[in-house]
């Protein structure tokens, strides 16, 4: 039997098929569970009909603003009825305005901060409000984040700010879910080379800087980032809860 056979999943942020989401949403797949997915306006849903349709034409998909809470409701009602219950959460979003990701980080606006918390930090707070009522059998809610939240990556700015927001929020919701058996983590990547990565200025400097400084000489694949979204998943991560596991061949253990 494959590790996810029986759960029912729901996957946020997948924009195209570099998406780390794609590449854990597969990975799901794959492993047997049945997955709903959303989308971030008409602009990315052809994008992702086109992907998701390889997992049969039923496939539940919606459409979710996350800054807009009757959308979130509207989401779990719908996996609801679809499902009847939840096993999985995915939340791979997050965003701040262009100009944030540029300069310096002490010209953040008032407005860039708002906004970059309120999509890529409070947003796993109502997600998981909403997915609770659901996980009657209990869950596992994955969260993506980035080095940023801890250590300053140049041009991260306020994303480093609101990832930093994202992993606290991820320990709080681990102790308030605890009880109902819902696990809440975080996987920590390094550099993929995906729609939101292409928008931080350096980017490819990055990717060349990580490959010469981290222990294993290279950057993460995209599949091992499913392979690790599958063991948080599965019951073999059962005791494991409130944590960020870096998959960043190692660089976040070094110095210099």
């Amino acid at each position: 039997m494959s590790l996810l056979t029986g759960k029912f999943g729901i996957v946020f942020g997948v924009a195209n098929k570099r998406s780390i989401a794609w590449a854990i949403a597969q990975a799901w797949h794959r492993e047997g569970a049945k997955l709903a997915f959303t989308y971030q306006g008409e602009r990315l849903k052809e994008n992702v009909e086109e992907l998701v349709g390889a997992f049969g034409g039923d496939t539940l998909m919606l459409p979710c603003d996350v800054t807009k809470d009757e959308e979130i409701a509207g989401v779990f009602k719908a996996v609801g009825e679809k499902f009847g219950k939840l096993h999985l959460l995915l939340h791979s979003v997050a965003f701040a305005p262009k100009d944030a990701l540029e300069g310096e980080f002490v010209n953040t606006s008032r407005e860039a901060f708002r906004v970059a918390h309120d999509v890529s930090a409070y947003s796993l707070v109502a997600l998981a409000r909403g997915a609770a009522p659901l996980m009657t059998e209990g869950g596992s809610i994955v969260a993506m984040t980035y080095y940023g939240s801890e250590k300053v990556v140049p041009h991260y700015n306020v994303m480093g700010v609101a990832k930093a927001a994202l992993e606290a929020g991820t320990r709080y919701l681990a102790y308030d879910l605890g009880p109902k058996k819902i696990r809440v983590n975080c996987i920590s990547a390094g550099p993929v080379n995906t729609l939101a990565a292409r928008g931080i200025a350096g980017f490819t400097e990055m990717l060349k800087h990580y490959e010469a400084h981290s222990p294993l000489k290279r950057n993460v694949l995209p599949e091992e980032l499913g392979a690790t979204g599958t063991f948080l998943a599965s019951d073999g991560a059962a005791a494991i809860t409130g944590q960020v596991i870096y998959v960043d061949c190692g660089y976040q253990i070094m110095g210099m």
